[in-house]
């Protein structure tokens, strides 16, 4: 095993509970344990989540430009392509040239990428419950809050640098 390297994702009793009290490496091994969850119930569904983002974003504020839906879903534009490759094959997404800009193409989703994504929305709940099953709601909705407090205070001090 190299350095650096873990056999679980998880703690177990001979963890020192110093180590146990991190906040950061306790919101790693929670990073991990979701990503593995998430990742492997939408290959089960053949999707990605980057396939989950583009739909997502497409239905929520329409269609969209290669470069301006990178915008809205995070995905790197080289990266993005062949995602839009892939819901293209699938029929979930159409790509047209773009009427104001010929040089540009336009994404839309298409019905079977909507019915995807209605797929998609009911296994992704279906893991978040998996994912938070010690919870009770009410921690659910604290847990999200503070997270997204996190993610935002964290992002805007990264905008100010």
């Amino acid at each position: 095993m190299a350095i650096g390297e873990t056999r679980h994702l998880g703690d177990n009793p001979a963890t020192p509970a110093r180590l146990r009290q991190i906040p950061s490496r306790l919101l790693a091994i929670a990073a991990a344990q979701a990503d593995r969850l998430v990742n492997s119930g939408l290959a089960e569904a053949d999707a990605r989540k980057w396939h989950y983002a583009v739909l997502v974003a497409l239905q929520e504020s329409g269609p969209a430009s290669q470069a301006t839906l990178s915008g809205r879903t995070g995905i790197y534009r080289s990266d993005l392509v062949a995602v839009i490759n892939e819901l293209a094959e699938r029929g979930q997404v159409e790509r047209a040239p773009d009427e104001t800009d010929r040089r540009r193409n336009v994404i839309t989703i298409t019905r079977a990428g909507r019915d995807q994504l209605n797929r998609l929305d009911t296994l992704l709940a279906a893991l978040q419950d998996e994912l938070l099953a010690p919870l009770t709601a009410p921690e659910r909705e604290e847990l999200v809050g503070l997270l997204g407090r996190l993610v935002e205070h964290h992002a805007r001090a990264g905008d100010q640098s």
